[in-house]
């Protein structure tokens, strides 16, 4: 467990980033979240993008875990990479008791956690998110670009990022 010290640096929102992806007359847009650590301000900037499709937000959180949501119609679906981080980041807390999911224990191995399907019906299914959210390789912007590219619109990101 970290002391209070780092656990306030961990919050601080120092390399974070995050995306609201929507398909719109046959291609994909995106734009910028403009608070990656308020879940209330980005479930409402997701909601706001009202397309027949819906919209996806991707977030990374320091170079720790990701976050996944996705909004169709009134239906809101969210996931977290790592449900452990919740004992160390506000947005990962919050995000846990959304979803009404219980509060991780110390020893708790990490795991993905809440709608882990949300991306079932645009062609990636849950196996697919939790391998990537498992490859320790892999740093959140980049888990992102391969949720990004496996739905279809990674050349996007990689422009927008640019």
């Amino acid at each position: 467990m970290k002391d209070e010290d780092e656990v306030e640096s961990a919050d601080d929102g120092g390399s974070d980033f995050g995306v609201i992806a929507w398909h719109e007359d046959g291609r994909w847009e995106l734009s910028e979240l403009a608070d990656c650590r308020d879940l209330t301000r980005i479930i409402d900037q997701l909601k706001s993008q009202r397309t027949n499709g819906g919209a996806v937000a991707l977030i990374a959180i320091d170079e720790e875990f990701f976050i996944a949501a996705r909004s169709l119609g009134t239906h809101l679906q969210m996931m977290i990479s790592d449900v452990t981080y919740a004992a160390d980041y506000d947005i990962a807390a919050d995000l846990l008791d959304v979803l009404d999911l219980p509060f991780p224990e110390e020893d708790d191995e990490p795991q993905p956690g809440g709608d882990i399907d949300l991306f079932k019906d645009l062609g990636m299914n849950e196996m697919e998110i939790e391998a990537i959210s498992h490859d320790v390789d892999l740093f959140p912007d980049e888990q992102i670009d391969a949720i990004a590219t496996r739905l279809g619109f990674g050349e996007e990101l990689a422009e927008y990022l640019d």
